[in-house]
Formats: C-alpha cells, structure tokens, sequence
C-alpha cells in the first residue's frame, strides 16, 4: 500500500497502548462505560491527547483461546481504524458473554458502532465524567 493512497496512520505502536497496572487502574477508576450485547468499553480523558487501548478479555467469558484471540484482533483493528477520531482517550474493552459466540463481522459492526458513539459523545476537554444512578 501506498503512502498516498493510506495518508492516515493505522499502525498500533506501542505509545498507543495501555501497558502497565498503573495504566488500567487509572481507567477503572475514573471512566464513563460503554456497553453493548457484546463489549463492554471503559473510557477516560487522557491529559497527553493520546488514544490508547488496553484489552481485558476474560477467560471466564470466552474459555477458549481461539475465541479470546478472535475478540481481541477484531478489538484492536477497530481500534486501529477508528484511532483519529479517539484522540485524547484511553479505553478498556472487555468481552462479554455473547462475544464468543458472535461472528468477527457481528463483533465488528458492534464495537464500530460504540467508538463512533464515543467519539461524537466524549467531552473534548477535562475529564469525562462518571455517570451516577440518581
């Protein structure tokens, strides 16, 4: 592929990753949630306006390996694709039950819908905030 034909970067290097303990436990404390039959997606406001992705796939959820290596390649190239409208958000994406049974392309078509959802819902300053159930 061409540079000219693919002028946004698609790649998934390591700056766009959520690597460390430190990491995850800042976006399980402060996110707003996103969920679906499928995926269950934290998200939070970064202060680098970075995207970052980590994947919190449950062995519990999808027994096989097969199937938890399916969810999270169909994770990450969403991610990767949608990656210039997610900037300045970190996101954790968990399987839920349904996951492992659903097609790649059902998987797809739901996680595309909640990061587009996210991108035209997610506050463009400041910390998203949590919601509460009053």
């Amino acid at each position: 592929m061409t540079a000219s034909r693919n002028s946004v970067d698609r790649s998934f290097p390591r700056s766009a990753r959520l690597l460390t303990g430190a990491d995850y436990s800042q976006v399980f404390k402060q996110n707003k949630r996103y969920s679906d039959k499928y995926w269950t997606i934290l998200v939070r406001r970064n202060e680098s306006g970075l995207s970052r992705l980590g994947l919190a796939i449950a062995k519990k959820r999808a027994k096989r390996a097969v199937d938890r290596n399916r969810i999270k390649r169909v994770a990450r190239e969403a991610f990767r694709e949608q990656r210039p409208s997610l900037s300045g958000l970190e996101l954790v994406v968990m399987n839920r039950d349904a996951a492992c049974h659903a097609s790649a392309r059902d998987l797809r078509d739901a996680i595309d819908r909640l990061l587009s959802k996210m991108a035209r819902t997610a506050p463009r300053h400041g910390h998203l905030t949590v919601p509460t159930d009053n």
